[in-house]
């Protein structure tokens, strides 16, 4: 399995990167304008105008905002109805103190993410990760749904056949810091994703401030899949937690985007050395296949492992495109990990 949820073919990742720019740049434009409360925007104008201009608007209880592909979407200026259909989405709803009516199981899971389950006890799963059963979903009777980054066309035709009020709340190269706000924003909580974000910096900058003599350690954070390793760009959720923490990344790893590299052979597999080793595998395939190296001499000869320096994650939170909660998750295991030593 490769180490994105979504890997994009040369193509796709740039016609990917046209849509970050046009698209969940735009949902944050869009939320510049509005009050960011709980409650309609105090800066009203009509539907029309938000979809040509980039400004929210409200209707009669509704407003107007830009999703990540830079549709103008009718949302609830209040929505009482949410359903996440990704483990991102029901995150950012949770870190805004929102708690669904409907959420999907957690990547590479048949359940909830582990991470979340003490928070949605009692809401119904609708479907696995991006993958909804309809009736399901009907029968939560939403009135806004948060579709990730949902691509497929005709299960979004159908969605918004339940519910106008249906965003695609990340673009495929979106980080998840840009995805938070642009979900504040289509829930009219704008205000406070900022101030979330602003906490969760500031709490990053603190704990890596206590790392002592691993202030600043070169981290290599690497998912185990059945075909091999693969290693998280600077950019990909984990990573920019590492960053924000003042930890830095092996040389070979010091690369730009939020994506990861293919899965290396035995004869690479040196990239993935680092000061210290995170580990995730997200299946069982993968969980055998680095039981399988662990024996053999070259992952025995990478310092991290002579060191004592090879940390096990859960892979559904460090492999996932990321919200607060999970980046709480990470802090913990860097601090952890790395706090003591």
């Amino acid at each position: 399995m490769p180490f994105a949820r979504r890997p994009l073919s040369p193509v796709r990742r740039r016609a990917a990167q046209v849509l970050a720019v046009t698209g969940a740049a735009a949902l944050l434009l869009t939320g510049c304008g509005s009050s960011g409360t709980s409650g309609p925007s105090s800066s009203a104008s009509s539907p029309a105008g938000d979809a040509a201009g980039g400004g929210n608007g409200t209707n009669g209880g509704k407003r107007t905002v830009k999703d990540a592909t830079g549709k103008a979407v009718e949302v609830p200026a209040e929505p009482k109805r949410i359903v996440t259909l990704t483990q991102e989405d029901l995150d950012a709803v949770l870190a805004l103190g929102v708690k669904p009516v409907g959420i999907t199981n957690g990547q590479g899971l048949n359940e909830p993410p582990a991470y979340l389950k003490d928070k949605v006890q009692g809401v119904p799963v609708v479907g696995n990760l991006l993958q909804p059963v309809m009736d399901k979903v009907i029968a939560a009777k939403p009135d806004l749904i948060l579709a990730g980054d949902m691509q497929d066309e005709q299960m979004l035709k159908q969605l918004r056949e339940i519910t106008p009020a249906t965003l695609v709340t990340m673009a495929p190269t979106d980080d998840w810091k840009l995805a938070f706000k642009g979900i504040g924003n289509a829930v009219n909580k704008l205000d406070q994703a900022s101030k979330v974000i602003g906490d969760y910096e500031a709490r990053a900058a603190k704990a890596g401030g206590e790392l002592t003599k691993n202030t600043g350690a070169a981290v290599s954070i690497v998912r185990w899949n059945p075909t091999g390793p693969s290693w998280m760009e600077k950019k990909q959720f984990a990573s920019g937690v590492a960053l924000d923490m003042g930890l830095t990344r092996p040389a070979a790893q010091d690369k730009d985007g939020n994506a990861h590299s293919p899965a290396l052979s035995l004869e690479k597999l040196s990239e993935i050395d680092g000061d210290w080793l995170f580990l995730s595998t997200l299946t069982d395939d993968g969980r055998s296949a680095l039981k399988d190296v662990q024996s053999k001499p070259a992952y025995q000869e990478l310092a991290a492992v002579k060191n004592n320096h090879v940390v096990t994650v859960d892979g559904s939170v460090w492999s996932t495109r990321g919200g607060p909660l999970a980046a709480d998750v990470v802090i913990g295991d860097f601090g952890k990990a790395l706090g003591g030593n």
